[in-house]
This record gives C-alpha cells, sequence and structure tokens, in this order.
C-alpha cells in the first residue's frame, strides 16, 4: 500500500518502538498512548480493515496480541487490560491498515468506556436479531 505507514513500520522502512514480532505481524507501541504500554498490533500485509483482513493474517494478529497481552501484565503491572479495534472513519479508525489497540489499565486511571450501558429494548434487539439470523 503506497503511503500506509504501519506497511512501513511493517516493512521496517519507518521508526518504531517494536515490542514483538511473528513471521505475519508485528507490534509496537502507540504514538498516541492512552496510557503507559498502548500496543498496536499489525498484519504485516497491508487490509484496510477487518473486511479486507486475510483470514491468516487475522489469526496471526490475535495470537500475537495473545502473547504481547501477557508481556504487557507480567512486566507492567495491569489491573486489566481493554481491547479494541475501530473500522472505517465512522468507526474511529485513524489509519487505515488493521490494528488492535492493546490498553493496559489500572484502577482509577482516569480512561473512560466510550458510550454508557443502557438497556436496549426487547422488541428492538428482537428484531436486529432477525434479520442477521440465517
Amino acid at each position: 500500500m503506497i503511503n500506509c505507514v504501519f506497511c512501513s513500520i511493517a516493512a521496517e522502512e519507518a521508526p518504531s518502538y517494536k515490542v514483538a514480532e511473528s513471521d505475519r505481524a508485528v507490534a509496537f507501541l502507540d504514538i498516541n498512548p492512552a496510557s503507559d504500554g498502548h500496543t498496536l498490533v499489525i498484519p504485516k500485509a497491508h487490509a484496510d480493515d477487518i473486511w479486507d483482513l486475510d483470514p491468516e493474517d487475522g489469526r496471526a494478529v490475535w495470537t500475537l496480541s495473545q502473547e504481547v497481552a501477557a508481556l504487557l501484565s507480567e512486566r507492567l503491572d495491569l489491573d486489566g487490560m481493554t481491547i479494541f479495534q475501530a473500522n472505517r472513519k465512522s468507526g474511529w479508525q485513524h489509519v487505515f491498515h488493521f490494528h488492535l489497540h492493546l490498553v493496559p489499565r489500572w484502577t482509577d486511571d482516569g480512561l473512560r468506556k466510550p458510550w454508557d450501558m443502557t438497556p436496549g429494548d426487547p422488541a428492538h434487539l428482537a428484531e436486529i436479531a432477525e434479520k442477521l439470523s440465517p
């Protein structure tokens, strides 16, 4: 992908703070961290988003994410972790190369959920479930 900063990082053509790597994925610190140790895990092969992601690359990203989560927990003495993944502009994606965010968490760290949990309308939930049923 032309001008993709994450492709450049995967190819080691751009600087990064690499944390871990496998044959198909790489993990590096986010340069705009939400917390200490905030790590991004990407496939080495370009994929714009989840709909463009090769299943094997997705498995590699998840496997490396689990390894990095264990490393972060062990080395940074975490209380928890938030993992998120955004797709397309409306989904809050900023770099259009598939990536997972591993965000270390500590009690009272000040980070907030992006929405409040409120019960859904059962009739509306049933309507959506019907649309999604095979």
